[in-house]
């Protein structure tokens, strides 16, 4: 079954962020413990980015013996990395109702492993600024 052909583009995506009714146009309704699934998984990614905001706070308030520059680019990194994280938890859960309406499969992503990567990095910083003192 399909109903008209959905819209493409970046822009056409980003609106569907704020009309999710929208994705009822196209496909078939999954089954609900997949939507449901999903929708536990936006709330996870949700979670991280909160837990990445408020790391950057606490570096930005706790770490007062470092440098300013060095306390301010640590914070700034993790307060993008929970912008970022929340902007792509809001994609990904578009992405992945829509391939389950259409019965496609679900979206590949890489940002699972360059988020990682990302918090793994700002721990080690964090470990030489905390552990020795580098930056102070």
């Amino acid at each position: 079954m399909t109903g008209p052909r959905p819209p493409r583009g970046t822009l056409a995506e980003v609106r569907l962020w704020f009309a999710p009714e929208r994705l009822r146009e196209e496909g078939r309704t999954p089954d609900y413990r997949f939507s449901l699934a999903n929708e536990r998984t936006f709330l996870a990614w949700l979670r991280t980015a909160m837990a990445l905001v408020g790391g950057g706070f606490a570096v930005d308030q706790f770490l007062t013996d470092t440098t300013r520059p060095l306390r301010l680019a640590l914070a700034l990194v993790l307060l993008a990395g929970g912008a970022l994280c929340a902007l792509r938890a809001i994609n990904h859960w578009v992405r992945c109702e829509r391939a389950m309406r259409r019965g496609a499969d679900l979206p590949s992503s890489r940002f699972p492993v360059v988020l990682g990567l990302a918090v793994g990095v700002v721990a080690l910083g964090m470990v030489l600024v905390v552990a020795f003192g580098w930056g102070v």
